[in-house]
């Protein structure tokens, strides 16, 4: 449970840098941070290696969601939606030692907390073909 809090404050951050067009930096997590209270370390450390590297892996993350999204474009999406695929298409490309499943899983179950039922099945459906590329991507790439 404790990782799906850092993926939901995750989301929150990603959602707020888009709305407001800033660029991430110390004070802005700072910031975000002072109304939420008691969160460990390694909660916050989670959800903002989440943020950071989704940011970084951006454009070829688009990419995938692109590819994935037929007849959809970024810009069709809602920006929470957006974000919750960004997110999940990170652990599914860039984090080996997360399961498909569990990111699947767990990019659904945020979907109907943030969103609507609607979009869980949405998000589900893209990232269920972003999972099968991931798949090929890293067999591909073990040696």
């Amino acid at each position: 449970m404790k990782r799906r809090r850092s993926r939901e404050y995750a989301l929150q951050i990603l959602f707020q840098l888009e709305l407001t067009g800033a660029e991430l930096n110390d004070d802005i997590l700072i910031e975000f941070w002072k109304g939420i209270d008691n969160e460990p370390d390694d909660l916050k450390d989670f959800a903002h290696r989440i943020v950071r590297e989704t940011l970084v892996n951006r454009d070829k993350i688009d990419e995938i969601i692109i590819k994935a999204a037929q007849n959809w474009s970024l810009e069709r999406m809602a920006v929470i939606d957006r974000n919750i695929l960004r997110a999940a298409t990170y652990e599914l490309f860039f984090r080996k030692d997360i399961p498909n499943s569990v990111a699947i899983n767990e990019a659904i179950e945020i979907a109907k907390k943030f969103s609507t039922e609607e979009s869980a099945s949405f998000i589900n459906g893209i990232l269920d073909k972003i999972a099968n590329k991931s798949k090929k991507v890293r067999t591909s790439t073990k040696r």
